[in-house]
């Protein structure tokens, strides 16, 4: 599921970002949501967020188990 929607994203969930230093790459990096930074409720490029090790980037997709 791809993260374009914050109703779709919450503190815990395990997701895909994308850094701003791995945009032209695509190279995404896996961790768990710690806080969301978009507030708007839907963003084309992925819903901003921090990851619970400081990392931040906009999530490319939602991890489902």
């Amino acid at each position: 599921m791809h993260g374009r929607n914050r109703e779709d994203i919450y503190p815990g969930l395990e997701v895909d970002i994308i850094l701003k230093k791995d945009q032209r790459s695509g190279k995404k990096t896996r961790g768990i949501v710690k806080d969301l930074l978009t507030s708007a409720p839907y963003h084309s490029r992925g819903i901003k967020v921090r990851l619970e090790d400081g990392q931040v980037g906009r999530v490319a997709e939602i991890v489902e188990e």
